[in-house]
């Protein structure tokens, strides 16, 4: 297996794979606005269009550069949305966008 590099998605934001295919795990690396002074952040992450389903908190870990990073796998096949907090009410979700990506299913379109 060929093993993709991560990439910077947004400022501060590296992501692999993308595109995203059900059931792949996803890698996720911040290092946006809580990054640096906060004691601990959580990557809040839900699943489609308008309201998010399936919401859950998961708990990053610390990297030797300063980042936060996590992993966790692909679930539904519509539309993964996230954003981040630091457990005390901070958040940064995009100026209130959050950041979404569409979830592929992994079959091929016949045109």
């Amino acid at each position: 297996m060929v093993r993709r590099k991560i990439e910077e998605v947004a400022d501060g934001l590296f992501l692999e794979p993308v595109p995203i295919t059900l059931g792949d795990e996803v890698n996720l690396k911040y290092q946006g606005l809580l990054a640096e002074d906060a004691k601990q952040v959580f990557l809040r992450t839900g699943y489609g269009h308008g309201n998010w389903t399936d919401v859950r908190d998961i708990k990053m870990r610390k990297s030797r550069d300063g980042g936060w990073t996590a992993s966790f796998a692909a679930k539904d096949p519509s539309r993964l949305n996230f954003c981040f907090h630091d457990g005390a009410e901070n958040w940064d979700n995009n100026n209130g966008m959050n950041w979404s990506y569409e979830i592929h299913d992994g079959s091929r379109v016949e045109h």
